[in-house]
């Protein structure tokens, strides 16, 4: 506590301190004293004193006289004032020493908004330095404190940039973040010097605190890949010494390049949850299997290091991931060794989920779905349900089947969707408790979605189980189709996307059937076509006498579809050559599909339907414009249907690079152009990597793939997708478990139905007897050995007498 005349004549150039001016009596000001008076030793770490100014009643100067002093703290390096707080800022020690460090760092710490803002920083510092950027929901946290007073200390060797815009929080994750958590993401901008590419990006999974920043970083600043030519026990980095594993990839001098490339894509993967090492078996004599490619080192002492067998890096990433897995994947290794017999081979067929919807529906059992904006409908409420709305949605499903409960949970997330919209009530039945009103609705598979109009005509959804499309679905169904358009002004407006208005909000493609009157053939085909694709796309037809006009305006002459896309803004004129209904659906099917589409797992199957050779490029992210271009050149001059020219973004459908393993064995450098027939002989062919990407050069290539010139890359094999296990044949389960008990193969109508096992609070059905383990189960081959370790077993071998929980 110092005078006025004492502070500013005890100001050294340079040293910063933190001043309140305080008149002699202040009572309002006193919670405010004791987190100064608190902040004071944590501040003295970084060389900032903290000094109360006492302020005699007469002094009118500067800062004592000024009106609202007591309200104000003050920030000075030597005798300059660097910025001046408001006390309300500073309410406990966090945000005080949060809010000086942030003013003093200035040049050490940029403060950012906007995603452009954050570009130009990253650019700026390409090839030159990292950047660590951090999301803070507000300043003053605890969090906010972490990042300055570890940028105080890193300031020096990185960039730090922060910012409290959720919005830039959700353009540089890749996932739906959480905006209420704070977030540290190291850049690594150094090693990066294409300006067209953002920098490597790896996040901290920990809580923002000054220890755990510090240890991030450090990690952040270890070599990549570690190369080791002594005993791994002896072995010891900066990853060991924090608590983390160490990933030995066991090397040899033939194959040395090769597993170089692996290691550090694995540590790439890895970075901040375990280090890489490369370990010669040439320099360190090793005694384990010749086969051993992979070893674990943990932190915890006596501990010895595993040797494993692993097939590929997805392996290893879930090894560090999961560290069930090494035992696990041990005993698989001890267990190959042992010599079974053909009995026990058998059974442990039984240990392979083969069924991965089951296997999803079991993980997620405990978690309860928002059913709440779903009607339950049952034998007395089903009728009348259906007369009360326009239009009712009804799920058919079995609260014990794994499909069903997979659905309902499509079927939630619809309903939340359609939330609020008038004339559509989403309505569910549980066909195992009411398998009358299923019967009756002709329901004869789980699960079956209708949609009843006013409980008359009803439509059966035949699309994908996936919440988008479903969603489309139930609102394009809302319209009649074909819908009859009187006037030019009404087809205009149906062509923009404004009529019929129910659907004005709603972004669809629409069809318009344009017909002169005699066209009577044509008209009908088109009517029947457009009732076959009701719900899949919105159809409409104009066959007024001034339907030529309106044809004209876009260059076909009727009959004629006009397809408007995008709301209208491009609108293509097709000549309707067709007569038959069936042909007319696969024309608008055909014309409905993009030149040069992006690959995802639910539009595959529509192109898949063409049954049409792939020419496919395989991209890590979006394609480059000139690739884009290139390829869009290529797709329009193609002869029609005479191959399919698509791309796939491995980002947003990472299944690609298991399609890529099956291509090549490994994932070969990206982007990737590739020719592969799956409907005729299944060869795979890669454009050659010196080429660029042009049209010219693609051509050229076809040319030679087409004269037999060019060598196939691989061979996919011709042998069916089947699964690896035959189904369970619950009705021979059930004669051997309970042989008492006659089976009945008819019942009569007035039989009284058995009553169905009690249902578990999760929905799961109980099956109170297992089967004797002698029950022979149809002879399979050998499932093979890539999918050990990569999926939990639901199916675990039991014992007799034991609950069959997961059925």
């Amino acid at each position: 506590e110092l005078s006025p005349q004492e502070y500013f004549g005890s100001l050294q150039a340079g040293r910063a301190s933190l001043a309140y001016f305080s008149p002699n009596v202040s009572p309002g000001a006193q919670p405010f004293l004791e987190q100064i008076e608190n902040s004071a030793e944590a501040l003295q770490d970084y060389g900032i004193s903290v000094v109360k100014v006492n302020c005699p009643k007469e002094d009118v100067s500067r800062y004592c006289g000024k009106e609202n002093a007591v309200r104000r703290a003050y920030l000075f390096r030597g005798n300059m004032l660097i910025r001046e707080f408001p006390t309300d800022a500073l309410f406990d020690v966090n945000s005080i020493v949060a809010n000086v460090l942030f003013a003093l760092l200035f040049n050490e710490v940029k403060y950012v908004e906007t995603l452009a803002d954050l570009q130009n920083v990253e650019n700026a510092l390409k090839g030159r330095s990292n950047m660590v950027f951090a999301y803070v929901p507000a300043t003053g946290t605890a969090e906010h404190r972490a990042v300055m007073e570890a940028a105080f200390v890193y300031g020096t060797v990185h960039q730090f940039v922060l910012t409290t815009e959720a919005t830039l929080l959700k353009d540089t994750g890749g996932d739906e973040p959480d905006v209420s958590s704070a977030r540290l993401l190291f850049c690594h901008c150094q090693r990066a010097t294409d300006l067209a590419q953002p920098c490597r990006r790896t996040a901290m999974g920990q809580a923002l605190t000054i220890l755990n920043i510090h240890r991030h970083l450090k990690l952040m600043g270890a070599p990549l890949v570690t190369e080791v030519a002594e005993d791994p026990e002896k072995v010891s980095t900066v990853h060991l010494q924090l608590g983390l594993p160490l990933v030995f990839i066991l090397s040899q001098k033939e194959t040395y390049e090769a597993d170089r490339r692996t290691a550090e894509f694995v540590a790439w993967q890895l970075l901040g949850k375990a280090g890489v090492a490369l370990l010669s078996r040439d320099r360190v004599d090793l005694n384990v299997l010749l086969r051993s490619n992979v070893a674990l080192k943990t932190p915890d002492e006596g501990v010895p290091i595993k040797y494993l067998v692993l097939e590929d890096t997805d392996e290893v990433i879930t090894l560090v991931e999961d560290k069930s897995k090494v035992k696990q994947i041990q005993e698989e290794e001890e267990e190959e060794g042992d010599e079974e017999d053909e009995d026990e081979k058998e059974n442990n067929n039984q240990d392979i989920q083969d069924d991965q919807v089951v296997e999803a529906v079991s993980r997620d059992k405990k978690r309860e779905l928002p059913l709440e904006q779903i009607l339950v409908l049952t034998e007395e409420t089903f009728h009348s349900a259906l007369l009360e709305t326009a239009r009712t949605v009804v799920l058919f499903y079995a609260s014990w089947e794994a499909v069903s409960l997979a659905v309902l949970r499509s079927y939630t997330e619809v309903a939340d969707h359609l939330k609020g919209t008038r004339g559509v009530l989403l309505s569910r039945v549980n066909c195992w408790d009411w398998p009358g009103v299923c019967t009756k609705e002709n329901v004869t598979q789980f699960p079956t979605i209708k949609i009843y109009e006013k409980g008359e005509r009803s439509v059966m959804y035949d699309g994908m189980w996936e919440t988008e499309e479903l969603t489309s679905f139930i609102m394009l169904s809302r319209v009649s189709c074909p819908l009859k358009l009187a006037t030019i002004e009404e087809a205009e407006g149906y062509l923009r996307g404004e009529f019929p208005s129910e659907l004005s909000s709603y972004h669809h493609t629409s069809i318009l059937g344009v017909f002169s009157t005699a066209a009577s053939e044509a008209r009908e085909a088109f009517e029947e076509a457009g009732s076959i694709l009701s719900g899949h796309v919105m159809t409409g037809m104009y066959f007024e006498d001034d339907a030529l006009a309106l044809s004209r305006k876009y260059a076909v002459s009727p009959p004629a579809l006009l397809l408007a896309r995008s709301g209208g803004r491009r609108v293509e004129g097709i000549a309707l050559s067709k007569q038959s209904a069936q042909d007319v659906v696969r024309m608008i099917r055909y014309e409905l599909l993009d030149i040069f589409p992006e690959i995802t797992v639910q539009n595959l199957p529509r192109y898949l339907q063409l049954r049409k050779p792939f020419l496919i490029l395989f991209s890590d992210g979006d394609i480059g414009q000139m690739e884009s271009k290139e390829m869009l050149k290529v797709a329009k001059e193609r002869p029609q249907q005479a191959f399919v020219a698509c791309w796939m973004n491995l980002k947003k459908t990472p299944v690609g690079r298991g399609v890529l393993k099956a291509y090549f064995a490994t994932v070969p450098s990206l982007p990737l152009l590739v020719w592969v027939n799956l409907h005729a002989g299944g060869q795979v062919f890669k454009f050659p990597s010196e080429q660029t990407i042009t049209e010219m050069n693609i051509l050229s290539w076809l040319e030679k793939l087409k004269a037999g010139l060019e060598i196939p890359s691989s061979t996919l094999s011709e042998e069916d997708w089947k699964p690896p296990l035959p189904a369970y044949d619950f009705l021979q389960m059930m004669e051997t478990a309970v042989p008492e008990l006659p089976l009945h193969t008819s019942h009569r109508r007035e039989d009284t139905p058995a009553r169905p096992p009690p249902e578990s609070p999760g929905g799961d059905t109980t099956i109170r007897e297992e089967p004797p383990q002698d029950t022979k189960a149809e002879k399979v081959g050998s499932p093979g050995r890539d999918l050990r370790g990569t999926a939990p077993r639901l199916a675990a071998r039991e014992k007799q007498g034991k609950r069959h929980s997961e059925l």
